[in-house]
Parts: C-alpha cells; sequence; structure tokens
C-alpha cells in the first residue's frame, strides 16, 4: 500500500525551515549562500528541501534541482545534468545554455551531433566551471537562483569540486545552494567528509543537520498519513521502532495498514532490503559480529558479542572497527555497542536462519547464566529472553522468577508483572515448577496480579485474581458471581471467616480491615463503620500498626463522607503517619490520597498540596505512579495548584500527564491537564481531545473531567450548541442509578446554565420571545439539576465545601443571567462562597460581577471589578478570561481595554461607533446593538445615523462593506 503523506504539511521541521528560508532572504537582497542539509537516510531531507523549492519558486526564483546516484565517480556532473535537464524548458535557462557549448553537452538531446556522454570526461574542469558560474550569474541577474544538488555522498569527485568551487567564488550574485547528504553514510574514509570539513569554515556556508522528528511532530505526521484513525497503542508501537525516521514510520505505517494483522510487526520487505543493503557491503566477520550483536540486543555489551561471534580478538577488533566506521554500530559507554537504529537491528535479526538464531540465542544463555553476571541489574530478564528463543523453558522459568522478583525490588511494578506472567505461563511445561520458583503458584498469581495493579492495570490484575480464585474454587465445587464489587464483598468475608479469631494475628486484622474497606460501596456506612472499628482493635492486639493504618484511612472516610471533615482530617493524618513509619506504602498512599482530598474539599489548599506532593514523590520514587492512590495524588497535587493559582507549578505537573494516552490510567491524568490548557488556551487541547475520545466509552470518570472542561473551551469560543452538548455528556456520567445525581454534577451544570444564559439573552436581542421562553425552561431544568446534586440524596450527612458552593451559587446566578436578570449581588454570593483561596474561579466570578454591575449603571464599581479581574487573568496567563474581559471592557467601556483601531477611512469614527460598526458589519439591529454594547436602542440610533455621515455612506449595507474593505471586521472581537 502507498501512503499518500508527500501532499499533506510539514511537521516538526519549522526551525529548519526558517533557516533555509532565511537563506532565500539573503539570496534576495544580492548575498550569494550555501546550506548543507545533513541527517540518516529516511529522516525528511527531501520533503524540506522539496518544501523549500516550492516556496522559493512562489517567491520568483529560478530554482534548479538535481539528484545524486548510486554510481559512483561512473558519471560526472550528473546532479548538475539533471538539474539543467529539468529546467531546460525555461526560456532563460534554455537561452542561457545555448551559448555555453560545455554545459549544452550535459543534456541528452542538446542537438550538437554528439553523444551525450562523449568525450564528457575530457571537458575541461575550467572551462565547466566558468560555464555553471557563468550560468548561474546570468540568471541571477534576471531573477534570484535556487541550485539544489540532492544526495551528495554519492556524489562524483567532480560534483564535489564543483560544489567547492561554487561556494568559494559566489559572493554578491544573488543565488542561493543547497546540497543534502546523508550522515549516516558518511563513514571515516568517505570521500564527501573532508568537502564537508572544508565547506563548514566558509562564512557563507551554513550547516543544518536534521534529527530525528520528536515523537509529538510524528505523531501528527502519522495520524495524517493514515487512510483511518489509528489505534493508540498501534501508534506508539509504530513511533517507538521508528525512533523519529519518518520514512521508516510511513513504512510500518503501510504495513500495519495492508498487512496481515496478524503479521503486523514484521519488518516490511523494502524497509528491511534497504537496511540489509549496507550491511552486505561489509566483510564476512564485520557480518558476524552484527549477527551476534542483533541476538545480544540492541545494546550489545562488547565481551558477549566477542565470545557469542566466536572470532579471534584480533579479527573481532577488526570487525568491530568496520561496523562502527560504517555507523552501524555506535559505541555505548565503554563496555559495549548500540545499534545506530533500531530497525536495523530488526533487519539484521530477521535476516538469521532458524538455527543459527537458535544457536547464537543458546550461546547467549550460557554466557548470562554465570552467577556473577546474574548479579548485574537487568541480566536475569535478557537470559529469560534468550532461554525462551533457544527453547530452553526449565531456564525461562526461572529467570522469568528471578527477572520479577528483581524488578519489584527496583520498583518497577510494570516490568514485575510482565515477568512474572511469562513464568505463570510457562508453569505446565516446567518439571516441578513449584520447587525451581520458590512459591506455590498461587503467590506467584497474587505477585502477578499485585504488580499488575501497582502498574495501573486494573483490568489485568482483577483477571488474575478472578482465574486464581476460579482455580481455588474448582476444588469445591463453587462458581464465579460476575459482578465484581459484589464478587469483592463476597470473597473478603469469606476470608474473614476462615481466619481463627484466636490468637491474635495481623492476618485477622488485615482480612477484617479489607472487608470494611470492601463494604464503602455499600449506600449506608454502619456496616462499615462497625468492621473498620472492630479491624482497628484487632491490629492493635496484634501489634500491627500498619493494618491499624489502614483501619483508620477507612474511618476517616467515612467520617468524610458523612460530613465531619475535621474528624476525618484527624484520622486520616494519624493513618498517614502511621503507615510511613510501617513502611507499608500501599496504605501510605490511600492515606495520603484521603488525607490531601479531604483538605481540598474544605478548601485547605496549602496543606492539601503539601500533602498530595510528598505522596506523588513517594509514587514515582517507588514506581507506582500509575498505580492506585499513586495515580490519584498526582492529580489531587494539580488540582490544589490549579485552584490557588500556583499555574506554572501546576502547568508543569500536567505537562507531564501524557497526552498520547494508551491506558485508562494515562486517560485519567491526561483529562485533569484540560483544566490548564483549556483555562490557558494553550493548543494541546485538540490534541488530548482526539487521544481521550476512545476511552470515553469505557471508563465514566475519564469522560465527566475531559467533557466538562471542554464544554468550558466551547463557551469561551462562543460555540453554545457544542458547549451543551459537552456539558450534557458529562452530566449524563454524574447519574448514580436509583439514587439520581451527586454533587459532581454541579459544575457541568453550571456550564451549561451559562450557555443557556448566552442564549437566551440573544434571543431577546432579536426579538424571538419564544427561544427566549424555551432557553429559560431549560435553563431551569438545570438549576434543578445542580440543586438535586448538591442535595446527594445517596448521601444526606453529605455537606459541600467551598469549591462545590462555589459552583452552585454560579449555577443560580447563572439562571438570573438567563432571566434577563444580572444581578450583582447573585454574582457576589458566589465570590463569597469560593472565597479568596480559589484565585481562577474569583477572577471569573468578577469578569461576570463587573458585567452585572455595568449594566446596573454602577460604573465605579465595575471597574474596580474588571481591574481585579484583568490583573488575575495576566498573572496567570488565562488568556481567555483576559480576551472575554477586554470584550467586555470595549463593550460597557469599563477597565483599560485598548480601543481597536482601523484603517484611515475610518479614522473620523470614535471607538464607541468603530464598535457599533462592526455590529453592523455582523448584522445586528439597533435593538441588538443597545444589547451588546449596554446602551439604549434611540442611543444606538444616534450612533448609527452619526456612522453613516462620517464615511458618506447611503445605507446600513454600504457601512457594512466599507468596514469589510477597510478590515475593521477581520480584526478579533474577544470572546
Amino acid at each position: 500500500m502507498v501512503l499518500q503523506v508527500l501532499a499533506g504539511r510539514m511537521v516538526g521541521r519549522d526551525a529548519e525551515l526558517g533557516r533555509l528560508l532565511a537563506l532565500l532572504d539573503d539570496a534576495e537582497a544580492g548575498r550569494s549562500v550555501a546550506a548543507l542539509v545533513s541527517g540518516d537516510a529516511g529522516v525528511g531531507k527531501s520533503r524540506l528541501v522539496r518544501e523549500v523549492t516550492q516556496l522559493a519558486a512562489g517567491r520568483g526564483f529560478t530554482v534548479l534541482s538535481g539528484q545524486c546516484a548510486e554510481l559512483g565517480d561512473s558519471v560526472p556532473y550528473l546532479p548538475l545534468a539533471d538539474a539543467l535537464r529539468g529546467a531546460a524548458q525555461s526560456t532563460g535557462v534554455r537561452d542561457a545554455l545555448s551559448s555555453r557549448p560545455a554545459l549544452s553537452r550535459l543534456l541528452p538531446d542538446s542537438g550538437d551531433g554528439r553523444p551525450a556522454d562523449e568525450d564528457r570526461s575530457g571537458l575541461a574542469r575550467q572551462q565547466m566551471f566558468g560555464a555553471v558560474l557563468g550560468l548561474l550569474t546570468e540568471l541571477a541577474a534576471a531573477a534570484p537562483v535556487l541550485l539544489v544538488l540532492e544526495d551528495l555522498h554519492w556524489a562524483d569527485a567532480s560534483t564535489r569540486d564543483l560544489v567547492t568551487f561554487l561556494s568559494r567564488m559566489l559572493h554578491r550574485e544573488r543565488v542561493a545552494l543547497i546540497g543534502t547528504y546523508r550522515t549516516d553514510d558518511l563513514h571515516r574514509r568517505h570521500p564527501l567528509r573532508p568537502v564537508v570539513a572544508e565547506l563548514q569554515r566558509l562564512p557563507s556556508v551554513i550547516s543544518v543537520d536534521l534529527a530525528p522528528l520528536d515523537s509529538s511532530a510524528l505523531a501528527e505526521h502519522l495520524t495524517a498519513a493514515a487512510p483511518g484513525r489509528l489505534d493508540a497503542t498501534e501508534l506508539n508501537d509504530i513511533m517507538a521502532r521508528a525512533e523519529g525516521n519518518a520514512y521508516y514510520a510511513e513504512e510500518l505505517l503501510a504495513a500495519s495498514v495492508s498487512g496481515d494483522p496478524g503479521n503486523r510487526n514484521a519488518l516490511p520487505a523494502g524497509l528491511a532490503a534497504l537496511l540489509l543493503s549496507r550491511v552486505e557491503q561489509l566483510s564476512d566477520a564485520t557480518q558476524r559480529v552484527l549477527r551476534a550483536a542483533a541476538v545480544a540486543g540492541r545494546r550489545a555489551d562488547d565481551e558477549l558479542v566477542r565470545a557469542a561471534s566466536g572470532l579471534a580478538a584480533a579479527e573481532y577488533e577488526g570487525a568491530v572497527r568496520e561496523a562502527v566506521t560504517h555507523q552501524l554500530l555506535v559505541p555505548d559507554g565503554t563496555e559495549g555497542y548500540v545499534f545506530r537504529h533500531a530497525l536495523l537491528r530488526e533487519a539484521v535479526y530477521a535476516d538469521l536462519l532458524p538455527g543459527e538464531r537458535t544457536r547464537l540465542h543458546a550461546t547467549m544463555s550460557s554466557l548470562l547464566s554465570d552467577e556473577q553476571q546474574l548479579a548485574v541489574p537487568g541480566t536475569a530478564a535478557e537470559l529469560a529472553q534468550h532461554c525462551l528463543a533457544s527453547h530452553d523453558i526449565p531456564g525461562a522459568f526461572a529467570a522469568s522468577v528471578r527477572a520479577g522478583q528483581e524488578a519489584e525490588r527496583l520498583g518497577a511494578p510494570a516490568e514485575a508483572h510482565r515477568h512474572f506472567d511469562q513464568a505463570l505461563a510457562l508453569w505446565e511445561r516446567v518439571v516441578e515448577p513449584e520447587k525451581t520458583a520458590g512459591m506455590a503458584r498461587g503467590k506467584l498469581g497474587l505477585l502477578s496480579a499485585d504488580n499488575a495493579a501497582d502498574s495501573g492495570d486494573i483490568e489485568r490484575a482483577v483477571h488474575l485474581l478472578r482465574r486464581l480464585r476460579q482455580a481455588l474454587a474448582a476444588q469445591v465445587n463453587q462458581l464465579d458471581d460476575p459482578k465484581a464489587l459484589d464478587e469483592a464483598i463476597e470473597v473478603a468475608r469469606a476470608t474473614v471467616d476462615a481466619t481463627p479469631a484466636d490468637p491474635p494475628t495481623w492476618q485477622r486484622a488485615r482480612a477484617m480491615s479489607t472487608y470494611a474497606n470492601t463494604l464503602l460501596t455499600e449506600y449506608d456506612y454502619t456496616t462499615a463503620r462497625e468492621w473498620a472499628s472492630r479491624a482497628l482493635t484487632a491490629a492493635r492486639d496484634a501489634d500491627a500498626p500498619w493494618v491499624q493504618a489502614d483501619a483508620l484511612v477507612t474511618l476517616g472516610f467515612i467520617s468524610n463522607r458523612e460530613g465531619r471533615n475535621d474528624e476525618a482530617i484527624t484520622l486520616l493524618t494519624d493513618a498517614h503517619k502511621q503507615a510511613r513509619e510501617a513502611k507499608v506504602l500501599g496504605v501510605e498512599l490511600r492515606a495520603a490520597y484521603h488525607l490531601a482530598r479531604a483538605h481540598l474539599e474544605r478548601g485547605d489548599l496549602t496543606l492539601g498540596a503539601k500533602v498530595a506532593h510528598e505522596g506523588t514523590k513517594r509514587a514515582s520514587q517507588t514506581g507506582l505512579g500509575m498505580a492506585p492512590f499513586g495515580l490519584d495524588v498526582q492529580h489531587l497535587h494539580f488540582q490544589c495548584h490549579f485552584a490557588d493559582g500556583k499555574w506554572d507549578q501546576a502547568q508543569a505537573i500536567a505537562d507531564g500527564f501524557p497526552v498520547r494516552v494508551t491506558i485508562i490510567a494515562e486517560a485519567y491524568l491526561s483529562s485533569m491537564a484540560l483544566f490548564i490548557d483549556v483555562a490557558r488556551g494553550n493548543p494541546a487541547v485538540a490534541e488530548r481531545r482526539a487521544w481521550l475520545e476512545p476511552f470515553w466509552s469505557v471508563h465514566g470518570f475519564d469522560e465527566f473531567t475531559a467533557r466538562g472542561v471542554l464544554a468550558e473551551h466551547a463557551l469561551w469560543q462562543g460555540d453554545t450548541e457544542r458547549a451543551l452538548t459537552e456539558a450534557r455528556a458529562a452530566i449524563a456520567v454524574t447519574v448514580i442509578p436509583g439514587w439520581g445525581y451527586s454533587p459532581s454534577v454541579i459544575r457541568p451544570a453550571a456550564v451549561a446554565l451559562s450557555a443557556r444564559a448566552d442564549r437566551a439573552l440573544l434571543a431577546r436581542a432579536v426579538g424571538d420571545d419564544d427561544l427566549a421562553v424555551a432557553e429559560l425552561a431549560a435553563a431551569d431544568e438545570l438549576r434543578q439539576i445542580a440543586r438535586e446534586g448538591a442535595a446527594f440524596p445517596r448521601r444526606p450527612k453529605f455537606i459541600l465545601g467551598p469549591e462545590g458552593r462555589g459552583w452552585l451559587a454560579r449555577a443560580e446566578a447563572e439562571y438570573h443571567r438567563a432571566r434577563g436578570e444580572n444581578d450583582p449581588q447573585a454574582w457576589q454570593t458566589v465570590l463569597d462562597e469560593f472565597g479568596p483561596d480559589y484565585v481562577y474561579e474569583v477572577a471569573r466570578t468578577r469578569w461576570r460581577l463587573a458585567e452585572a454591575l455595568a449594566e446596573a449603571g454602577r460604573r465605579d464599581e465595575a471597574t474596580e471589578q474588571w481591574r481585579q479581574a484583568a490583573h488575575t487573568a495576566d498573572k496567570l496567563k488565562a488568556r481567555p478570561l483576559r480576551r472575554a474581559l477586554d470584550d467586555l471592557g470595549r463593550r460597557a467601556r469599563i477597565g483599560t481595554a485598548e480601543p481597536r483601531v482601523g484603517g484611515q477611512v475610518l479614522g473620523s469614527l470614535t471607538a464607541r461607533e468603530r464598535e457599533v460598526l462592526r455590529l453592523i458589519a455582523a448584522g445586528h439591529s439597533n435593538r441588538e446593538i443597545a444589547s451588546v454594547l449596554f446602551i439604549a436602542p434611540k442611543t444606538a440610533s444616534v450612533h448609527v445615523s452619526n456612522i453613516l455621515g462620517k464615511l458618506g455612506a447611503a445605507s446600513r449595507t454600504e457601512a457594512a462593506a466599507i468596514a469589510h474593505r477597510e478590515g475593521l471586521i477581520t480584526e478579533p472581537s474577544g470572546t
């Protein structure tokens, strides 16, 4: 399959393109310049140069572009001939060539009676060089010239000398020269290497080195190239394998789209042939070393590769030097080598014969089995891989268990889970597996599940635990309950009943505490509190402080949910301290999350941020950043700083949340990052949304968070219809079957109310009373939804914190606005409920309060509220809010918003008249203009008459046409 990738927008090369366009500027100004564009094969040199040539042609340049071919020195001046042949249809070029026979003979249809290649090698160099220089000078007199010579790593000696000559001799001619070459082909003895070194010393020559595309640019490139939507995991796999090389990525994508679904990881034949062509040019000994290194892995230890290759020391050293000289291997530290590109290693590995591959893996297994080698972290994982590939199942099983234990000690739960899972898969194929593993199968399964959960893969952890339970239950003919919550309660209670009460043990206390925790899913916390208290007593009797901490967390959670937040914070603080002292990380993170959340709900943002930050550090240090509660403390840390106005810190945290999400845990964090991306108007919003959408159907919290914030994004853009769509989706997620709405609904309901208020105001302004009534009715429904969520019938003792109260008050204020009664007191109530700590929400509320005060004619108060809101918006870099404030300032004539400036024809108009003219051009009536600008309809009529008189316009239509012609209507109007 051929992907349509060439016609799309070039990505990731803005800086390099800018440097080359500056080169064109110099040439236009009469300064001859040259650029050497370098990079690995497939990295995008030709794409970049093609972009430059197209832009140059559009600017009136005469473009001469030619390519070298892999023919060695057999055809001199080949790229020059190619460039002249391509441009010979131009009259100017054809005329210039006709007066220079030396150049004309480079063309196959020169018409001089001699074959094109006759005696070409005998052309006098001075004659040829002088002819080229004269041609460029003549063409440059008429128009600036761009000469492009691609693939100079294949250039003949004459072409290399010509490039040097032109770079030295061109000075004030309007000529730009661009040459490209592959860095991965430039081995140490390559003839182009000294030419490049010499040219780079010239002041008129610049070097543009193309590095691999960064991940964001490559993802954009592949997404645009794909014929349909790319699966996130598939895209990430292609990006990881391509390592920023656009051509490699395109080939992998084409194979993925059109190939056998079961064989998508195979290297495309064309790409493999391209990569292997470089290997096949080397000596047999060097190819032998590369094969051994490919089996060793992307990074290969020098001693291991030498031993596996079977070469004598001297022969091995020579072979490695050749591989390094030709840039196939690159030294990695002091003891090994790495393939220059991962796909090069894949190509060499795939080219091995089956028996050859197995024997090399067996050799590697033998070399790595030494205890001294196994003491090095990571060796056990390598050994497991080599044993599997060499069909040594017992060895692979033992090494997998050892690798899992090692990864667990190093705080790498994802890797530990993978190794333990592999060991479980091999269990049935090993004699005496329990003896080899040093543990029972059940314990190995628990280790795998535990580490899966710690890595954030909760679904896999639950799957493993269910399989384990089925295996145990099969012995007593028990059936598995498909309902996860009921299943958890059943299993936890059964564990309590099966654990002896005497003597007191930590196992009994832990079982009771776990049972209490599972009961938190019930509507009534009475039973959960009773069991948590019993677990606390049992843990004290058994001297198990970490179980005490776990029980205290449950009790603190219950107190928080029943509205006793001070009591909750005391219990959770004790739990956090005990868990930390007992060094039980899972309980410590659980306590940290609930403690930070309790502080946040009470409005203690500083304390909440401190606890969440400490929890985040602990989770990161131990590899539990994507585990339950390790994940949660991260987003709480962000939320605290988003709320308290420390947005640079919040942005730094959000920037660490992945954009190209592939698992639910990542989607959870990316949804949170939308808060600041939307509030600051960051361009990442669209990309985050695109990657989050696939998760919305499977994980409600992510959809609720993302779509609620995206509703605000739509409002800032003035798109009330989309805002309502997003808000409705968020509201739907908050419904608790059998109980109605939870307090989470208040925020999206208030955002939807704002959209309804905007629509109701517009309906009244245009005289559509029926629409205004319908919008008010819809607004009233939303207000009732917000009130129902605040009442929270499922938890009658629940008490809203300051943020919840602030959003509820905002819903009420927006309802008043929808009724056409924009009451300043309603917005003052919002301000009071949030309190001063919620910096951004306070600023947004002051914006609406200033608007309400202006409508009430209280201009001085409105100005003060506007000023404070603008100061905060500037400090936070909250660009959408600042634009809204500027728009309000101009319409209500408050604050310090700069008036817009029009063209000279509009110079006689006042700032207010410009605002009126803009609305005239948008098709507004006098009544609508009056509503938008907070003025009387009669005043609006006077402004319109003055405008028509000053512009000499006979009608509103003519005035609108003048506004368009003079550019007034294209100016941003604010949001």
